[in-house]
């Protein structure tokens, strides 16, 4: 939170759970954000998620620790969902394989000033390639943006000590 983007602000306030059954991994994100950070204008999976009011999976592969899964998903229920080594080298995920993390929405509603909004995101340990998560060490990490909100936001669960906001930082991936 403490990049220069966020200084000055109001910032949404986020909660998040993660939950590992042996089928699946399930995050559950409550949102608080100030009506100026609030955004929802995306209308398809694998769109600019990251544009809108949004929450973000990053995860490292379980198979294959050269590469990461992102899963960001709107207040709306959209998701893009990409794996890859880095930032310019991302794979887009089929609508079959997005279609098989399940996407639980809170309709967002209005208390003062804030616009309330929940998501709730299981993804299926098949999608990152493994039969279970049973004795499965995961490293990722949790974000929250809205990059053209009127009030561009940038949080992160973990710290990602850089300059400017940069989720697509596996070095900065811990222990979920």
């Amino acid at each position: 939170m403490n990049w220069i983007q966020n200084q000055g602000i109001a910032l949404p306030t986020v909660l998040a759970e993660a939950d590992l059954s042996p089928e699946f991994l399930t995050v559950h994100f409550s949102v608080e954000e100030p009506s100026d950070c609030f955004r929802a204008e995306v209308k398809e999976d694998n769109g600019s998620s990251w544009e809108d009011s949004c929450v973000e999976i990053f995860l490292q592969n379980p198979t294959n620790p050269a590469e990461y899964f992102n899963f960001e998903t709107t207040s709306r229920g959209y998701l893009l969902a990409a794996r890859g080594p880095d930032r310019s080298n991302r794979t887009k995920l089929s609508q079959a394989e997005i279609d098989s993390v399940v996407r639980t929405k809170q309709l967002a509603s209005v208390a003062g000033n804030l616009v309330c909004w929940g998501m709730s995101i299981q993804i299926p340990a098949s999608l990152l390639g493994i039969k279970s998560f049973e004795g499965v060490t995961l490293k990722g990490n949790l974000y929250k943006c809205a990059d053209k909100a009127k009030t561009p936001h940038y949080l992160s669960a973990f710290p990602v000590e850089t300059e400017k906001p940069d989720f697509h930082r596996p070095e900065f991936f811990l222990q979920f």
